[in-house]
């Protein structure tokens, strides 16, 4: 007989079940607690009962644990002196989407060598995590590959749905069962639909295939996700972060019956991928937020950036020894310094203008 299946596949490697991963990495009690605590706190601020700010800070993209945990460390004190006005959330992403090809991130590659050691990476990504929280901050990841949650989901806060993905429907059925408030990106084109639509999907029950924690095929029926919200990251050329296309966006978020909550990127399309240009983003968005608390009401509940201890970006070298600490292998960032003045000048112009919230 001919053979018609799997004839560009070249071999099916044995995986770890999910169940086998935790057992190597074990849920600590103080990782429990930062994880459970970061939740609760996003959700109140999406509900309105908490009128801080959430920040989802950190590097485009995890490569080196050490520099990570390094960063992690300055964040949480950064945090401690912030959290009268603002809730710091590490961006801990591990998986990166290509437009073609290039580093898929460290779950896919941790050797960084094209050797896709993705059973290595996926435990080294949750090593990475349960220091993360046991420093005491919540982590925010993007969720790309579908299978990911099951292994690491019971150590996120938060999660994105990036400009690519908003529109799967994998992705808007895995999203219905994530444990953790969802923001899906607008479109790379700028627009909103997809991500609009992936909120209303994501907030229904759904049934779909996936795995189960022994890492066996499953049908899997979710309860629905109600704390899914917009994420502003530009687009089409142009920013969306000033305050017509935040109008334009609480509209479209009110038409489909849905909360105005509304998070910006001050990264990608927003900062024409220029980090100098993040401040700026920041500082605008901050004015909007005292304007919006003024008037009693505020539809921009969270901000990103994407901040490393040095500033820029680097190609990954051959010899890996010769890599800047600190220093991303994905999108350019921030340094610490620029991060800290940041966070702290919104601190600033925070406090005070943060008691007349109501959700919209």
């Amino acid at each position: 007989m001919q053979q018609t299946e799997n004839l560009n596949i070249e071999a099916f490697e044995p995986m770890p079940t999910p169940e086998e991963i935790h057992a190597r990495v074990l849920l600590s009690d103080a990782a429990a607690e930062s994880v459970l605590a970061g939740r609760r706190t996003l959700e109140r601020i999406l509900d309105g009962s908490d009128p801080r700010v959430f920040v989802v800070v950190g590097p485009c993209s995890i490569h080196d644990p050490i520099a990570g945990l390094d960063y992690a460390r300055r964040l949480k004190r950064l945090a401690d002196e912030v959290a009268d006005t603002q809730v710091l959330v590490m961006r801990v992403y591990f998986e990166k989407p290509r437009t073609s090809t290039g580093w898929k991130g460290y779950i896919n590659d941790p050797y960084m060598d094209d050797s896709f050691h993705i059973e290595e990476g996926i435990k080294r990504a949750r090593e990475f995590l349960l220091a993360v929280n046991e420093v005491g901050l919540p982590a925010g990841t993007e969720a790309l590959d579908p299978i990911a949650p099951q292994y690491l989901g019971d150590l996120i806060a938060w999660t994105a749905i990036g400009a690519r993905t908003s529109e799967s429907q994998t992705h808007r059925e895995m999203s219905s069962g994530l444990s953790t408030p969802v923001g899906f990106k607008n479109g790379t084109d700028g627009s909103l639909d997809a991500a609009v639509n992936a909120i209303i999907s994501a907030s229904s029950p759904h049934n779909f295939l996936g795995i189960n924690m022994q890492g066996r095929s499953s049908i899997v029926r979710t309860a629905g996700n109600r704390y899914g919200h917009l994420v502003l990251r530009g687009g089409g050329g142009r920013p969306n972060y000033d305050t017509v296309s935040v109008a334009l966006a609480e509209t479209a978020l009110a038409k489909a019956g849905l909360a105005q909550n509304i998070v910006v990127d001050c990264s990608h399309a927003n900062s024409y991928k220029k980090p100098e240009l993040q401040p700026l983003v920041m500082q605008d968005c901050v004015n909007q937020i005292r304007a919006q608390r003024a008037a009693g009401h505020c539809s921009i509940v969270g901000l990103m950036i994407e901040s490393f201890i040095e500033a820029g970006n680097q190609p990954i070298p051959g010899d890996l020894t010769q890599l800047k600490y600190g220093c991303s292998v994905t999108d350019a960032c921030v340094d610490w310094a620029t991060t800290e003045k940041m966070i702290r000048d919104a601190a600033a112009a925070l406090r005070g203008q943060l008691v007349n919230r109501k959700p919209i």
